[in-house]
């Protein structure tokens, strides 16, 4: 009888060995805070760095989730938030990997050259299932407006989770479980 092992149990922001730790195709629950953001906020974010501003947020040691949030219903903390495919950030992953950035949520396959940084920078790339909105929505204890609130669902907002569950895609070592 094939044994699956317990989920591995991480914090966000990562400590600096967290990644480093983990193998592609671990389950992981993540605890902590997180950061949405989709294409439109990616690309606001790396024009404001090629132009010597600052991120709306910590980049150091962070996980970006890749989804836009449905509204809340009322007396909802945030509405369906599924994962978005990850390949539309590819263009400006690798900028913000030497910025800092330690984690990243999606769903899909990532570019060579993002998988490369992955490797070179120490991180991570999780998955979640496509069609899980409102179960990924139940693990989410907060959520707060960051930046860009003229992109609606698209703006930046922190959330803050208790054991959302993730399957490591690409671990620091550059394995990838999209490759199996």
């Amino acid at each position: 009888m094939n044994e699956q092992k317990p989920p591995i149990r991480l914090n966000v922001p990562f400590d600096k060995e967290a990644p480093k730790k983990l193998r592609a195709g671990e389950r992981v629950l993540l605890s902590g805070e997180i950061y949405t953001a989709r294409d439109a906020a990616h690309k606001r974010i790396t024009e404001s760095l090629r132009q010597g501003g600052r991120p709306p947020f910590p980049l150091q040691d962070a996980c970006i989730y890749y989804t836009g949030p449905c509204p809340a219903a009322p007396g909802e903390i945030i509405g369906p938030c599924g994962p978005t495919t990850s390949g539309r950030m590819d263009a400006y992953t690798p900028q913000l990997l030497a910025r800092g950035l330690t984690g990243m949520i999606g769903k899909g396959k990532r570019s060579q050259a993002v998988k490369h940084e992955i490797k070179q920078r120490g991180a991570v790339y999780f998955a979640i299932t496509g069609g899980v909105a409102l179960l990924v929505a139940q693990h989410v204890l907060k959520c707060e407006l960051v930046a860009f609130k003229d992109l609606g669902p698209e703006a930046v907002y922190k959330l803050t989770v208790n054991e959302l569950p993730v399957i490591v895609a690409v671990d620091a070592a550059g394995k990838d479980v999209y490759e199996r």
